[in-house]
């Protein structure tokens, strides 16, 4: 198999310049953005044109070789092209874990509304359930990924590219800032989509202005688990529950049984 060293530009999106970094085929044309802030590195590469088909399993199959996770990226023109991102380092994430996010959303957020507001949140109330327990693998996480990425890909995104050692690091990475108006701070977040990653089979397929989609490997199938887990999305993006379904308990049978997960924030 032809190997291709990782053009200069890719490289600098390495803290160590990519050393030993290739590719087994070359890239479409594209470039790398960089934070409206001044930085060290580039934030991430994105090419010129929609990704074409197959092109983001082929980079997700790339990635122990090349080190660049593969993310669509829906609404180009922005945040994307006019860099507003925010990048932090990966290591970051390691200070947070998804049970104590879940925890903190939820007791500011009992803290704050009135008595009756707790309907959202029944069958839990004011006290937080904790996490979920983990899903049974249903397929393999990668080829459902590649799967929703070629759903999605139809949708004719351009391809990202982030320097990280898995998926839910991309968002830190990047700087994605799509979920601002709920948590000031993405590095938290991307702390809940790691243990995503390692409970349910989940994998960051595609970022946008205010969107995230995950493929999931491992979904809930039981209504007592689906609804357990629309709890933790509830935490992560209420938007997904209060100005979709309204309560846990719709919520859950949305996403019973999906290998897919679509996060909206308002």
């Amino acid at each position: 198999m032809n190997t291709h060293q990782l053009p200069a530009s890719l490289c600098r999106l390495f803290e160590d310049g990519g050393r030993g970094r290739s590719l087994s085929f070359e890239l479409p044309a594209g470039d790398v953005v960089w934070p409206e802030q001044p930085a060290r590195r580039p934030a991430f590469w994105m090419s010129d044109e929609p990704a074409r088909d197959g092109l983001w399993a082929a980079m997700r199959a790339e990635h122990p070789r090349s080190g660049l996770w593969p993310v669509l990226l829906d609404e180009s023109a922005q945040p994307w092209s006019s860099a507003q991102v925010a990048p932090d380092s990966p290591d970051l994430i390691d200070t947070f874990t998804a049970a104590g996010f879940m925890s903190e959303v939820w007791r500011d957020w009992v803290a704050q509304v009135p008595v009756e507001s707790l309907a959202e949140i029944e069958p839990f109330g004011p006290l937080c359930p904790g996490l979920a327990e983990p899903g049974e693998l249903r397929a393999d996480p990668g080829s459902v990924a590649d799967w929703y990425a070629g759903v999605l890909g139809e949708r004719g995104m351009p391809l990202g590219l982030a320097a990280a050692r898995r998926g839910a690091d991309a968002l830190a990475v990047m700087g994605w800032q799509g979920a601002l108006h709920h948590n000031e701070w993405m590095v938290p977040l991307a702390a809940v989509v790691r243990s995503w990653e390692e409970r349910f089979g989940a994998r960051v397929v595609a970022l946008g202005f205010n969107t995230l989609e995950l493929s999931v490997a491992a979904p809930p199938v039981s209504p007592e688990h689906a609804i357990h887990v629309a709890a933790e999305h509830w935490a992560f993006c209420p938007d997904n529950v209060v100005q979709g379904a309204g309560d846990l308990y719709g919520y859950a049978e949305q996403i019973r049984g999906q290998f897919c997960w679509s996060f909206w924030w308002d």
